[in-house]
């Protein structure tokens, strides 16, 4: 019988070839793109967006993340978003985040990480900047200023504005279905020349970060996908590896920074 494929063997080779690929290029313009999905975070404890019966932490999608559910609803949405915040400081970043920190501070040229996800784990985990598309549980918005608040705690339609003092204004500082994504100018100036593209525990299926790996491969990067399984979007990378995040990338990484 064949032994399993040894994950960090795996991730160790796809840094070997990376680096082969990077070595004609000056150090300074080898940029990094890094997109990061909910796998990444479900190996801290937080449950991915979609469970197998298509409920978010037993509600419908269309009940708790869409602007007609919260003016159908606000309690209910605040409720479902509080409790998230709640969770979200239960739990820590794991090694794939802190993996992706040292990357970002040990690397000669710049280095944007993007992600999917609504939590701070990347930012607890060392990571010096991250771009967040679909908003941030640790932060509000007030509906009529614009303003964006830092938040822990919870919120409630009866929850006034610390800056206005109104009540009515606040809502989660959430990508909502229907809704456009956020911080578009540095997403399309990261995704401008990057020499390397790395993918790690998104599922391939949200647009428009389903399209980020095909954009970087036409503009001459090298990508390489890090997932548990197979995606909708595994054949547009020239390595895939599969294994736990906290297990590859650190292995990656590692092997990466000692390889250029």
């Amino acid at each position: 019988m064949n032994a399993a494929p040894d994950p960090g063997a795996a991730a160790a080779a796809a840094a070997g070839w990376c680096a082969a690929r990077l070595a004609g290029i000056p150090a300074a313009e080898r940029t990094i793109v890094i997109l990061t999905g909910a796998g990444i975070s479900a190996e801290s404890g937080l449950a991915t967006f979609r469970g197998p019966d298509g409920l978010w932490e037993g509600h419908r999608v269309e009940d708790v993340a869409t602007p007609e559910a919260f003016a159908r609803q606000p309690e209910l949405v605040h409720r479902f978003y509080n409790e998230r915040r709640r969770r979200l400081q239960r739990v820590q970043p794991n090694a794939g985040h802190v993996a992706l920190a040292r990357l970002a501070r040990g690397w000669p040229a710049p280095v944007h990480l993007i992600t999917q996800n609504v939590d701070d784990l990347h930012e607890r985990g060392g990571a010096p900047s991250v771009i967040h598309m679909h908003g941030q549980l640790t932060q509000l918005r007030n509906r009529v200023t614009g303003e964006i608040l830092e938040w822990s705690g919870d919120c409630w339609e009866s929850t006034p504005c610390p800056r206005s003092g109104a009540t009515g204004q606040l809502r989660p500082h959430i990508v909502w279905f229907g809704e456009a994504i956020l911080e578009t100018e540095a997403i399309d100036a990261a995704l401008e020349r990057p020499a390397l593209f790395l993918c790690a525990g998104t599922a391939g299926a949200v647009w428009p970060a389903a399209g980020f790996a095909g954009l970087a491969r036409e503009r001459g990067a090298a990508a390489i996908e890090f997932n548990l399984e197979p995606t909708q979007i595994s054949d547009r990378f020239h390595r895939v590896v599969r294994g736990a995040a906290g297990e590859t990338l650190p292995a990656f990484v590692d092997a990466l920074l000692d390889g250029v």
